[in-house]
C-alpha cells in the first residue's frame, strides 16, 4: 500500500483589496487522484501565521477506511501570486507503520475560493518509489450571515463547509439540522457546534458558531416546544379545535396512508415544528366530526444515524402527534401508532421531508 500525503496552504491576495486573506484556522478535506483507483486520504489542516507573510502548520491524514493508519507532517509555505508553494519540513508522528508502506513527500500549489471557503490544488511528489501526484480539496466552516440578530425574529443563519452537521452541544449528541443554512428564531445568544461530514477523521474539528441576540423577544412569540417525557415531545397545546377556522376543505384522512402536510420534526428529535399546527388542527377537526373513525399514525425518519435508534425515534414522532390529538379532544383509544424508522424515505437523504408522519383510516 502506498501512502501519499501532503499539506497545502494558500496566502491569496483578495482582488482589489491589497490585504492578504487570512487562511489561518482548521480545514477538513481529502486527497484523491493518486493513481490508486478508489483510494482516498482524509485530511485535517491546521494553519497559523508565521513570521512575515509566511504560514506554518500541520497536516493530519488517515488512510481511507483505515483510521488507525495515519501521519502528521509539519509544513511551511511561501506565498506566490494567488497561491502558495509548500515545502515539507518533517514528519511529526506516524501510526500503523509497516516495512512495506510509506508516505509520499513533495510540494503542492493550492488556490482559494473565498465564496465557498475552499482550497483546491495538485501535489507534485519527490520521485521516491511510485510517488507521483495527488489532488487536494479542503473546506473551512465560517459564518457568512450576520453575527447578530434581533430577538424573536425569523432569521437564516448561513455558513460555509461541506456536508455541514449542526449540533446544540460540543459533544455532538444533540443534532439540530444539516446543510449550509438554518432558519430559526432565537431568543438569546446561542452557540451552535458545527462539524463536516466530508471525509471525517479522528481529528475532525468541531467549530463553534455563536449568534448574538439583541433586544427582547415579543411576549406573544410562541413558546419553544418542550418534551412530555424523555421519549416524546409535543407542541404547545392549541386552542380547542372547535374554535379554530377550517384549514382546508379537502379531507386529510383516507383509507390509504396520507402524509400530513407540513408536520415535520427537528433533526434527531420528536419535536413537532410550529408550522405543522394548521394540519394538526384540521386532522383533529375531522376526527371530531367522524366519531366512528379510528386512525393509525405512522412515524418516519431520515437516513441519518443508526437504524435502531431511528426506529425508536419514528415511534416517538407518531406518539407526539397522538399526544397533540388527545389534548385537542380526540379519545386516545381511537388512535394507534407505529414507526417505520428510516426504511421508507420519500426523498434522497438527507431531506427534512423524510421526517414526517402518515395517517390512514382503520377499518
Amino acid at each position: 500500500m502506498k501512502r501519499r500525503i501532503w499539506f497545502g496552504l494558500v496566502a491569496l491576495l483578495l482582488a482589489g483589496s491589497g490585504h492578504a486573506q487570512s487562511l489561518t484556522g482548521t480545514w477538513q478535506g481529502v486527497e484523491t487522484d493518486t493513481g490508486e483507483p478508489g483510494a482516498s486520504w482524509p485530511a485535517v489542516l491546521r494553519l497559523q501565521k508565521g513570521k512575515g507573510a509566511g504560514l506554518f502548520g500541520v497536516l493530519y491524514q488517515e488512510v481511507g477506511g483505515q483510521p488507525s493508519t495515519s501521519v502528521t507532517f509539519q509544513v511551511l509555505g511561501t506565498p506566490q501570486a494567488n497561491a502558495l508553494r509548500l515545502e515539507h519540513v518533517r514528519k511529526l508522528n506516524e501510526t500503523g507503520r509497516s516495512p512495506f508502506t510509506y508516505w509520499c513527500e513533495g510540494a503542492i500549489s493550492l488556490t482559494y475560493d473565498p465564496s465557498q471557503e475552499k482550497l483546491t490544488g495538485r501535489a507534485a511528489y519527490q520521485p521516491v518509489g511510485d510517488c507521483d501526484a495527488g489532488t487536494f480539496t479542503f473546506y473551512r466552516v465560517r459564518l457568512k450571515s450576520a453575527p447578530t440578530v434581533a430577538a424573536g425574529a425569523e432569521t437564516t443563519i448561513r455558513v460555509t463547509g461541506r456536508n455541514v452537521l449542526w449540533y446544540a452541544d460540543a459533544e455532538l449528541k444533540q443534532p439540530v439540522t444539516t446543510g449550509n443554512t438554518y432558519r430559526t428564531r432565537l431568543s438569546k445568544t446561542t452557540t451552535f457546534y458545527l462539524a463536516q461530514g466530508y471525509y471525517p477523521t479522528r481529528q475532525s474539528p468541531v467549530v463553534p458558531i455563536t449568534i448574538q441576540v439583541s433586544g427582547t423577544a415579543p411576549e406573544t412569540r410562541p413558546a419553544p416546544v418542550a418534551p412530555l417525557e424523555p421519549a416524546t415531545a409535543q407542541l404547545e397545546v392549541a386552542p380547542p379545535v372547535s374554535a379554530a377556522p377550517p384549514i382546508s376543505t379537502a379531507p386529510l384522512i383516507t383509507a390509504t396512508p396520507v402524509v400530513l402536510p407540513t408536520v415535520l420534526f427537528r433533526l434527531g428529535t420528536a419535536e413537532l415544528l410550529p408550522e405543522g399546527v394548521p394540519a394538526l388542527r384540521q386532522l383533529a377537526t375531522e376526527l371530531q366530526a367522524r366519531p366512528e373513525l379510528r386512525l393509525r399514525i405512522a412515524g418516519h425518519t431520515d437516513k441519518i444515524g443508526e437504524p435502531q435508534k431511528n426506529l425508536v425515534l419514528s415511534e416517538q414522532r407518531a406518539e407526539a402527534v397522538k399526544s397533540y390529538l388527545v389534548k385537542a379532544g380526540v379519545a386516545a383509544e381511537r388512535l394507534s401508532t407505529t414507526g417505520h424508522g428510516d426504511t421508507r424515505p420519500l426523498f434522497p437523504s438527507p431531506d427534512a421531508r423524510n421526517r414526517r408522519v402518515e395517517v390512514e383510516a382503520l377499518p
